[in-house]
C-alpha cells in the first residue's frame, strides 16, 4: 500500500461492474452445470472484479490483493444477454485483511431484480513477493 494513502483504504470504498451474459460466462462454458445461464463461478468472479475495481486507487504499483475467502448465495439464473451490475463495498478493515460484501443485479431501473449476494475477504500483498513463494504442490520445502 502506499505509505501515503493507508488510511484511504476505508470501510465505505466501493466499486460496481457491468457485464453482459454471454456464452463464454454460462455455466456450460465454465464446466459447472449442464444449462446456458450464468454459471455461480463467473458471478462471483465478477463480485472479485469490483472489489478490486474499490481498492486498486489505493494500492501502489507492488501491491495487489489475492482472494481468501467468499460465501454466495445465487438467487436468481441470467440467461444470455442479460445485463448485470454488480456492486461490491469494503466493509471491513484489519490491517492488510479486507472483507467486502457485493450484491448483483440485473441492470433494470423498473425492477430490482437480485441475482445474487455474498462477502469475500482478500489480502494485500507484496506482488512479487506473493509470487515467488507461489510453487507447484510437488516443491516440498
Amino acid at each position: 500500500m502506499r505509505p501515503d494513502t493507508g488510511a484511504a483504504l476505508a470501510v465505505g470504498l466501493r466499486a460496481t461492474v457491468r457485464a453482459v451474459v454471454t456464452e463464454d460466462d454460462t455455466a456450460m462454458a465454465m464446466g459447472s452445470g449442464a444449462v446456458p445461464v450464468l454459471a455461480t463461478p463467473r458471478l462471483l468472479a465478477l463480485a472479485e472484479a469490483a472489489a478490486i475495481a474499490a481498492i486498486a486507487p489505493y494500492l501502489d504499483e507492488a501491491s495487489t490483493s489475492v482472494g481468501t475467502a467468499a460465501s454466495l448465495e445465487h438467487k436468481r439464473a441470467s440467461p444470455l444477454t442479460e445485463e448485470l451490475v454488480v456492486e461490491a463495498e469494503l466493509t471491513e478493515v484489519d490491517g492488510a485483511r479486507l472483507v467486502f460484501s457485493f450484491i448483483a443485479r440485473v441492470w433494470n431501473p423498473a425492477e430490482d431484480l437480485v441475482v445474487g449476494a455474498g462477502s469475500m475477504e482478500r489480502v494485500v500483498v507484496d506482488r512479487e513477493r506473493f509470487v515467488a513463494h507461489a510453487r507447484p504442490a510437488s516443491v516440498a520445502s
